[in-house]
This record gives structure tokens, sequence and C-alpha cells, in this order.
């Protein structure tokens, strides 16, 4: 039986709560959250054993097995790595850090404790895409081009589930994460060149409200990822072509489009539920996750030069959705 600690109770800690209901071998024993009120709430609502404010006290209890880290962004590195190092598994959700030597920090705190860390990227769980990357892997197929946006509108900070919140996203390490981590994975490339742009802080939500990577690789192919906050209607939607097909992932309706037709795919909770459980599975069987920590730093490493860029330009500072980074 796994004791799981979860950290954070919005959308995804609701999610993941969700889906441990209903495994047999866990135990939904501690939520930690920032406000008791809300806290004791959700505690409730799931049947949680305990619940605390208290991080370093909750980690100190001999009885947790396992943890699962959905706090704001900003914090999730330190978090991760407190739980580590307290010798727990641990998922976290993305991003794992606001720049590439935090998250290679927590990848190291995982080797160091021998413990597992696993992330929750739902696109590296949809069935359809691990077939494609199956036959990329194998040569049956080869990937061209990939081109990727999400645009959104996001003036206010107010999250999908239309709760105001005490925090921000951000927009090129989270967003564009999830985009950028999708494409290293499914067509297996390094990277031989970045090139990044986000404009100015906006004066009125205080961060970049648009985001530019381009990638090329050492297979000659070509990334492209486009984000924004200033949307006036959502486009989510993914491209992938190849020498077989072409691939469009429409995240708004959840369709994939390709030459056989238009596909309907299960939704986006859905997906996360699918990595959560392959997460346990490696735990059960003492293996690298599939979707490990370490499996995500070539495009964390991206993201970091699209950030050198906007540092270079602006200053290294605090905005919000990042914390102000060590010099």
């Amino acid at each position: 039986m796994f004791n799981v600690c979860m950290i954070g109770h919005g959308m995804m800690g609701r999610w993941h709560s969700e889906t441990l209901a209903s495994v047999a071998d866990c135990r939904l024993h501690t939520l930690v959250g920032r406000r008791p009120e809300p806290t004791a709430a959700f505690a409730r609502e799931f049947g949680y054993q305990r619940w605390s404010t208290d991080l370093a006290a909750a980690l100190a209890d001999p009885a947790i097995d396992l943890v699962i880290v959905a706090n704001p962004s900003e914090a999730h590195a330190a978090t991760t790595i407190a739980a580590l190092e307290s010798g727990r598994h641990t998922l976290c959700e993305i991003p794992l850090g606001m720049d590439l030597r935090e998250a290679t920090a927590a990848v190291e705190a995982a080797d160091a404790k021998r413990r597992k860390l696993g992330l929750v990227f739902p696109m590296r769980a949809m069935p359809d895409m691990l077939a494609l990357q199956d036959r990329v892997r194998s040569g049956h197929e080869r990937i061209r081009l990939i081109e990727c946006r999400f645009i959104i509108k996001r003036w206010e900070n107010v999250g999908y589930t239309g709760y105001r919140r005490s925090w921000t996203d951000n927009l090129l390490w989270h967003h564009l994460g999830h985009l950028v981590d999708f494409a290293f994975w499914l067509a297996g490339s390094a990277a031989t060149n970045v090139w990044g742009h986000l404009p100015a802080a906006d004066p009125k939500t205080g961060t970049p409200m648009d985001a530019f990577v381009g990638v090329a690789t050492d297979a000659d192919q070509s990334f492209v990822f486009l984000g924004s906050y200033a949307g006036h209607q959502p486009v989510c939607d993914t491209l992938v072509l190849s020498d077989r097909d072409c691939y469009r992932l429409n995240m708004i309706d959840s369709t994939l489009a390709a030459s056989a037709g238009v596909k309907q795919l299960v939704t986006e909770q859905v997906d996360c539920a699918a990595a959560l459980h392959s997460f346990l599975d490696a735990v059960r069987a003492d293996r690298e996750p599939a979707i490990s920590g370490r499996s995500a730093l070539p495009a964390m490493a991206a993201l970091q030069a699209a950030q050198d860029g906007w540092d270079a330009r602006y200053g290294v500072g605090a905005i919000p959705g990042r914390g102000l980074p060590p010099r």
C-alpha cells in the first residue's frame, strides 16, 4: 500500500486525487496546502487522512511513501527536491523547474537518493502518439517537422477552472514546455540550434504575453512553437508532418486528424491519469518511469536558450510565474 502525500489542491491536485481514489494499493494519506480553510475542505472532500500547511512536517511523517507535487510552478523544483531528499518517490507536475539549473538539480536529487522522479506530460500518454513514436523509433516513419501553437486569453489570473488564483502561470516554462517536450520525445532528436523570442513584460500583467521558440535538430528537422496569453479565441493545436502522413492534434476539441479521417480522442484528464498510472507501475516494478525527470532535460535546455535571450535583453529579474533565479 502506497500512502500518498499530495502537495497542492488546484485542478491537478483534484484530477490526481480522483484518479487515486480508485487505485487499490494507494491511500490518500496527507494533503499539503497553503491556506488552512481550503486545504481542510479539500481533504474532507476526498477523504485524506491528514492535512497540513507545513510541508516539512508532512514530509517528516515516516508513513508517507510517495509524493505528488501539484503546487504553483515556481515552487516545483524546491518541493520536488525536498520530497526526494526525504526518501520518497516523487511525481511532479510540469514544469520541473523554472530554469534548467533547477530541473537538473531535481534529477540529481533523484539519482542521489535512488528514488523515482516522474513528470506529467499528458501528450506523451496519448495512445496514438505512443504508436507514432514506436513507428519513428523502429524506422518505419520519419518526422520532418513539428509545429505547435498554444494561444489563449489570460489577461487576468484566472485558471482553466475559472478560479482566481494567487499565483501566475508562465507561458514559456509551463505551456510551451508541454509542446517543446512533446516534440523532442516524439522525434527522438537532439537540438543543434535554438532560437527564441519573448517580448518585454506587459505593463498590465507583468509577464511576457507572447513567445516563440524554433529548433533545428541533428536529424535536419524543424520544430516551431508559438504561444500567447493575448488570444482573442483559443488555438491549441499541433501539426506533425512525417514522410507518411500529416497529423493534426486539436486540443480544444480533443481530435486527431490524419489522412484516414478525424478521430475523437479522450480528454486531457484521462491522459493525465494514464501518466499517473504509468508512474505507479514504474515504482511497483522498480524501473525508470516512462516519463522521467531526466527525459525532459533536452526540452528544458531549449527553453533555457529562449529564456537566456530574454534575460540578456531585459535583465534577470522576478516576473509573475518565475521567481528570481540565483545569479
